[in-house]
């Protein structure tokens, strides 16, 4: 063929065919050269018996032909083909991590991941391909790295109202797994997931369906850079509503955690009308000491330097609540509950100081009170403060059956002196 002449498009195919196919024998021969270099090398003072070894290797050796069956399908089978091969590898992809690693070796991820996405597969070759990668994704970050980079958040669809509960669960098993690359520091695209499971969480999905969401975006809430993005309203509108589920209480108040300590998380929550009472009502949980805990941790961080969300909680009763939890919650739940009930003591003694948790309004210069009538006015105030408080104690402890006045007047001693720092706990 002459420089000017075009080349010919069926002949490039036809090599780049046939340079696929010796790629895809070349793994297998190593493959099975691999086996038997490992059988070579078994030590000589282990004795086995003879038919049993030789079965062993029969098993071994029809273990590979349907390995190289199962890969050769997927890669050029027609989709009836492919399918099969799909819940082949599922299959063998159960056995083991050494498994999962050769069969991704072999190159069956982005096959695998064109079948999620491919329309003409029909739905139950796709989650056939689906069932596959939660398999191969088990334990294995490279598997899932490859799946990420093969286009998997892409592939997988959107509009949850064509979806069934099964395959529903399916996607959410996946998207948890792929997730678990966050704490690796993987870079992972948000906005392609968002959809997928917000989705998921509005629908009528089983609990264990919505659990597998709820972990995907605590794991994604773990990145800083990935948290601000997850803090949509919608987000924080589920994330709010389960966590008055105690079954899926804990993870749905742990995600709000991370997602409070960014702006935007913190604006969506203080601008929903379940928040701070849906969080109050939660912290009296007492058969539930850590979502006890995550509850007022979240209530210190809307609490710390804001009036607005200090008086919603004022309002709503929060203080006797924190007094109870202060006296019988768990020692972590008490010493939060201990800090937000020093800040509503200084705001109520107006000796807040500028970095010390809720701040004051400072008093104009040349305010005509006099330093004597503002002494008199904070020592009133601090004899009303401590009356109140011993009053609430009092009542919890009886409540509580607790006779023995050591532990109220332990109390006191801890409200009174506890300082007023910015969020230790």
């Amino acid at each position: 063929m002459s420089p000017s002449q075009p080349p010919n498009t069926s002949d490039s195919s036809h090599w780049f065919s046939s340079y696929i196919k010796l790629r895809f024998f070349t793994r297998i021969r190593r493959l099975l050269r691999l086996t038997a270099s490992n059988k070579q090398h078994t030590p000589a003072n282990q004795v086995f018996d003879t038919d049993t070894n030789m079965e062993r290797e029969r098993d071994c050796e029809g273990g590979l032909v349907i390995l190289q069956r199962a890969v050769k399908r997927l890669h050029f089978g027609s989709w009836g083909e492919k399918e099969a091969a799909a819940e082949e590898i599922r299959r063998l992809a159960k056995e083991g991590l050494k498994t999962r690693k050769s069969l991704a070796e072999l190159g069956v991820v982005p096959p695998l991941v064109a079948m999620v996405g491919a329309a003409e597969g029909g739905w139950t070759r796709r989650r056939a391909a689906v069932r596959a990668l939660v398999e191969l994704a088990n334990g294995n970050y490279t598997n899932k790295a490859m799946m990420v980079e093969a286009g998997i958040l892409s592939k997988l669809s959107q509009n949850v109202d064509i979806l069934e509960e099964s395959t529903m669960h399916e996607f959410a098993q996946l998207l948890l797994s792929i997730s678990t690359l966050a704490n690796n520091q993987f870079p992972l695209t948000s906005s392609m997931i968002l959809p997928l499971l917000v989705g998921i969480l509005e629908s009528n999905s089983s609990i264990e369906t919505k659990e597998s969401c709820l972990g995907t975006l605590y794991n994604l809430s773990t990145m800083l850079d990935t948290a601000g993005s997850l803090a949509i309203n919608a987000v924080v509108h589920h994330l709010l509503r389960l966590s008055l589920a105690k079954e899926t209480s804990e993870k749905a108040l742990a995600t709000l955690g991370n997602l409070v300590l960014t702006l935007q998380g913190k604006k969506a929550m203080e601008s929903n009308s379940m928040v701070p009472e849906n969080l109050i009502e939660i912290l009296a949980w007492e058969e539930k000491p850590k979502s006890q805990e995550l509850s007022a941790y979240i209530l210190m961080v809307l609490a710390h330097q804001s009036s607005i969300q200090r008086e919603k909680m004022s309002n709503l009763g929060i203080v006797p609540l924190l007094l109870e939890v202060a006296l019988l919650g768990s020692p972590l739940a008490q010493k939060r509950a201990l800090k937000l009930l020093q800040w509503f003591k200084d705001e109520r003694n107006s000796r807040i100081g500028p970095h010390s948790g809720p701040q004051r309004r400072r008093i104009a210069i040349g305010s005509p009170v006099s330093q004597r009538e503002t002494n008199e006015g904070k020592k009133m105030m601090k004899n009303l403060v401590l009356q109140s408080l011993y009053k609430n104690m009092k009542t919890i402890t009886q409540r509580a059956n607790i006779g023995d006045e050591d532990s109220c007047s332990k109390l006191k001693a801890l409200v009174i002196s506890s300082s007023s720092k910015s969020l230790p706990y």
